[in-house]
């Protein structure tokens, strides 16, 4: 006789060989809707009427309507303009902020103490200032990171030194405090190699036993991955769901994962809502972030696993990945190298200052939500053409400018509504464009020196 937990699992089990064998992989969540409202027997029409997918029994009922499985998040009408009754299909449009959307969402309050926080892609951009954060702040960081060439490794090894360099420094701190004595190594633990490695995963987590994971690791880049559709499947996919997996296993407190703004595909909002239908992605890569986030309300849902998945907005700043147009820029107009433009220069990004999306994923990593799904942005939008311009102020060179036509799987703007943050997680962007960018041009000249000729990389 097949249990009812075994008729779940094969349930599930044939919604997601139905999702991979489709001979379009067409990467849209949209056309399985259907199978996976089934699956959760969630019914729209009675969703006012049932408690939100916060995922444990703390949660209490709220004015505003959370719907379970796919969408993990508010749809006020008020917010949106009229649109015909689709079902799943329908798409509200966001014309502004919509604080009230989380009004009555309770609140969880940091947790203060000394923590051991499983860091994964830290050699990376965001992920090595998220770990040296934690470091100077008093915590235990262990790094996990494959240091793959999806660009040079050299910037990534030297990441991993600063981290050396800061874990060191903050062992001085402490030992000349009167602290615990001990070396470097005892608050950074650095691991080379890759997440989907059970052998070497299952080893960490027994070895050191992180209550807190941050996984950052990922492939990134919208166009690479059109290229390259299962690498960034495997990686962000799988590498995704054994991260919960392993934090599952072992009891982690709380889990923090990487999304992406991308997921909003061609969204005509004026301001990007966690409460919008994405199940439309227009890139492998967003169709990646997206599966990532409705796997991780599935382990929240069964298992109790507490996760917050976090939507960055277009992250620039020192150290950043040289395939990112503010490095790309900075570095080719100090240069006096060609840079290209994509289109008419109307395109606009919630370009988001590196400084910024770290205190949010910290601010995630001490609130232990049950599920969320939260952006990180500065809130506004800013044009490619201002965007040059600011960048030719401040390197003090006119660019050199190729004329480009719109790429495949770019979007025309991003703009984040970030109040969801500002009330679960007290975030607010401090970092304006101009300021992001005035900071990121005196690194890149420091360490470059004006003219950026002490770099070989684009």
């Amino acid at each position: 006789m097949v249990s009812s937990g075994a008729n779940n699992s094969l349930k599930m089990g044939l919604i997601l060989s139905i999702m991979f064998i489709s001979n379009y992989m067409s990467f849209s969540l949209g056309k399985y809707t259907s199978l996976f409202s089934e699956y959760f027997q969630y019914d729209l029409n009675t969703a006012a009427s049932q408690r939100p997918c916060y995922g444990n029994d703390n949660t209490t009922n709220s004015s505003v309507t959370i719907a379970p499985s796919l969408r993990g998040a508010a749809i006020a009408t008020d917010d949106a303009h009229d649109v015909p009754d689709q079902g799943l299909l329908s798409k509200p449009k966001f014309t502004q902020p919509s604080p009230h959307l989380w009004a009555d969402v309770p609140v969880v309050p940091p947790h203060t103490g000394h923590k051991k926080v499983l860091v994964t892609g830290a050699a990376g951009f965001i992920g090595s200032h998220v770990a040296s954060f934690l470091l100077e702040r008093g915590d235990e960081v262990i790094v996990v990171d494959e240091v793959n060439d999806y660009y040079d490794v050299r910037i990534k090894e030297g990441n991993l030194n600063l981290l050396r360099e800061k874990a060191k420094e903050m062992t001085q701190k402490q030992n000349k405090g009167g602290g615990v004595g001990g070396g470097e190594n005892d608050i950074l633990t650095i691991y080379r190699g890759d997440i989907n490695n059970q052998t070497l995963m299952k080893g960490i987590f027994e070895d050191h036993k992180p209550q807190w994971v941050c996984h950052l690791a990922a492939r990134a880049g919208v166009r690479p991955s059109i290229q390259q559709p299962l690498l960034y499947v495997r990686a962000n996919v799988e590498g995704t769901a054994n991260m919960l997996e392993y934090s599952r296993q072992y009891n982690v407190t709380n889990v923090v994962l990487a999304s992406s703004s991308s997921v909003y595909g061609e969204s005509e909002s004026t301001y990007f809502s966690e409460a919008e239908i994405v199940d439309e992605p227009v890139s492998p890569y967003a169709a990646t972030k997206r599966s990532g986030e409705v796997i991780s309300y599935t382990y929240n849902k069964l298992y109790g696993l507490n996760v917050t998945l976090l939507r960055f907005f277009t992250v620039y700043g020192p150290r950043g990945r040289p395939d990112m147009a503010p490095y790309k820029f900075i570095s080719r107009v100090s240069r006096g190298e060609v840079i290209e433009k994509y289109g008419d220069g109307s395109t606009s990004r919630d370009y988001t200052y590196v400084e910024d999306i770290v205190d949010g994923v910290v601010r995630a990593v001490d609130r232990p939500y049950p599920y969320h799904i939260i952006n990180l942005g500065k809130g506004s939008g800013t044009k490619l053409n201002e965007f040059i311009s600011l960048v030719e102020k401040y390197v003090g060179k006119k660019a050199k400018i190729k004329l480009m036509p719109e790429q495949p799987g770019d979007v025309p703007f991003t703009n984040a509504d970030v109040s969801k943050a500002k009330r679960l997680l007290g975030y607010e962007s401090r970092v304006t464009m101009e300021d992001g960018i005035q900071r990121t041009v005196s690194w890149f000249k420091e360490t470059f020196g004006d003219d950026g000729m002490g770099i070989a990389l684009t």
